[in-house]
């Protein structure tokens, strides 16, 4: 791998940030000098001129420009790695370039220190604009094309999103800027959303009517290819379960214990035979967070956490059902007790194709990039590591557009069920890496990763612009929402009435 030079770190940054900055710089052959520097000619050419070209310019010329400030805030977020509901200087961040962008923003909504909305705009159609920020735990931390000797230690941006925010954030400037100059009436508002990864940030939100007055709302996520094609996700119950038993000396007087560990045994065994008798596109799995602390001791206290998903609400919830009987038998069995706090509850999610075709074309406009060669070494010795690979220069292409069954949840599909909601993928991975890995994290430190954002932030804005140009498409995307979720929908959160899990990563 070619040796990366240093520089001297700016006020605000890390060392390393500024190191990364520099080669991030040299990389941009898919973004040449002189394209960039007229682009940033154009943006500072006087209004009346701005308000006579498409929107479409106006963002691009607004994004060039101040594409390394939104590089920089990527950046400062990876090296943060806050995991959910823990995200305090992520979303001040993000809160700080909304507010120093003349954004109106609300924070600590619905119950949720970190989360916050920024509005710029009056009267017109309300676009909003999704953007996440927490890290996942038990992952190595490193720009680096190889794993490091020691795994699962820390946290990491291993699903991209401080890509997701900052990308959001700078959509979301940028649309401002196009109203303003423009002088186009509409709203562009931003939702921080805090813990993604397990706490449902979003699900409160929708619970408490954060998005009753928006028209449609726009998302992305970091991936491996470049695609909008509409997928639908799990909906995704989730628990931990905590047996507490009685403790007593495992050698000396093991018939005065009552095991919890047993508890969680008994249940994970019975479970995992439950597996053949649930429906194939079905997912339940889970993790022993607490198991005891010594082999002498009985453990009177062991917790299980679990997550039950599938395509349908109906059968997820049915499903889970039989894995609330199935703990208490445990219980039962083992001479323990067991309750259960539920975490997260998600729906599957409704892609909007109306809006999600505005967003594909917008994708093939923008279209991928080219690696430097320096990246396309990075990203060889990457995949020296994947077990299913995609050919690179894949990254530079746009996937057709076709209905896609996926196998994640996430807590976006809530918000698609009360407005109109789309999204998309471009490849800020190299072509076969999958999310949750210490390859996502590698790439999403240095230049791909922050190309692929800018990519996305292109998109995001351009598709807004459209929306708000496009009062019937804004009418013929509800008209879809409604009829994919039938008459008389009525929106019932599935986590309930419980508070947000502030520190269920804790």
């Amino acid at each position: 791998m070619a040796a990366f030079p240093r520089v001297h770190s700016k006020p605000g940054l890390t060392l390393e940030n500024a190191r990364r900055l520099l080669v991030i710089r040299s990389f941009r052959s898919s973004f040449p000098i002189g394209i960039a520097l007229a682009g940033i000619a154009l943006w500072l050419t006087p209004a009346a001129t701005l308000a006579q070209d498409d929107a479409d310019e106006t963002v691009t010329r607004f994004l060039t420009a101040q594409r390394t400030d939104f590089e920089e805030v990527a950046l400062r977020i990876w090296d943060w790695a806050e995991v959910g509901y823990q995200e305090e200087r992520s979303s001040g961040l993000l809160q700080e370039q909304l507010t120093n962008g003349g954004f109106r923003v609300d924070a600590g909504v619905a119950g949720m220190p970190t989360g916050f909305i920024a509005e710029w705009g009056d009267g017109g159609p309300v676009i909003g604009i999704l953007a996440e920020f927490d890290a996942l735990p038990g992952i190595s931390q490193a720009a680096v094309p190889e794993p490091l000797e020691r795994e699962g230690i820390g946290s990491a941006h291993a699903c991209g999103h401080h890509l997701f925010g900052a990308g959001s954030v700078a959509a979301g400037l940028a649309v401002r800027d196009w109203l303003e100059r423009s002088g186009t009436p509409g709203r562009i508002r931003v939702y921080g959303t805090p813990a993604e990864e397990g706490g449902a940030g979003k699900v409160y939100m929708v619970r408490e009517g954060l998005f009753g007055d928006v028209d449609a709302v726009l998302a992305w996520h970091p991936g491996d290819r470049n695609d909008a094609s509409p997928g639908d996700s799990l909906a995704n119950l989730s628990a931990k379960f905590r047996f507490r038993g009685v403790s007593a000396h495992a050698a000396g007087a093991p018939e005065q214990g009552r095991s919890a560990l047993d508890g969680v045994e008994a249940m994970n065994f019975m479970v995992n035979l439950l597996r053949e008798h649930v429906h194939e596109r079905s997912r339940i799995h889970y993790v022993i967070t607490r198991g005891g602390e010594a082999p002498n001791v009985v453990p009177n206290f062991a917790e299980v956490y679990y997550y039950n998903r599938h395509p349908e609400v109906a059968v997820a919830r049915a499903n889970w059902e039989r894995i609330l009987n199935i703990a208490g038998a445990a219980a039962l069995g083992t001479g323990t007790t067991v309750e259960h706090e539920i975490i997260h509850g998600l729906y599957n999610l409704l892609p909007n194709e109306t809006i999600g075709r505005l967003l594909f074309d917008n994708l093939n406009a923008v279209g991928g990039f080219a690696y430097t060669e320096e990246e396309r070494e990075f990203a060889e010795a990457i995949q020296e590591h994947l077990l299913n690979p995609r050919p690179i220069g894949s990254q530079e292409e746009v996937m057709p557009w076709k209905r896609t069954p996926a196998g994640g949840s996430t807590d976006v599909a809530d918000v698609s069920w009360v407005v109109p909601t789309a999204q998309f993928r471009t490849a800020t991975w190299v072509p076969g890496t999958p999310a949750h890995s210490w390859q996502a994290v590698a790439c999403g430190g240095m230049s791909i990763g922050l190309k692929g954002m800018l990519i996305a932030a292109q998109v995001l804005a351009r598709t807004a612009a459209d929306l708000i140009q496009s009062p019937d498409e804004l009418v013929a995307a509800r008209a879809e929402l409604d009829a994919a979720r039938g008459p008389n929908f009525v929106y019932e959160p599935l986590l309930g009435d419980r508070p947000p899990p502030l520190d269920y990563r804790r």
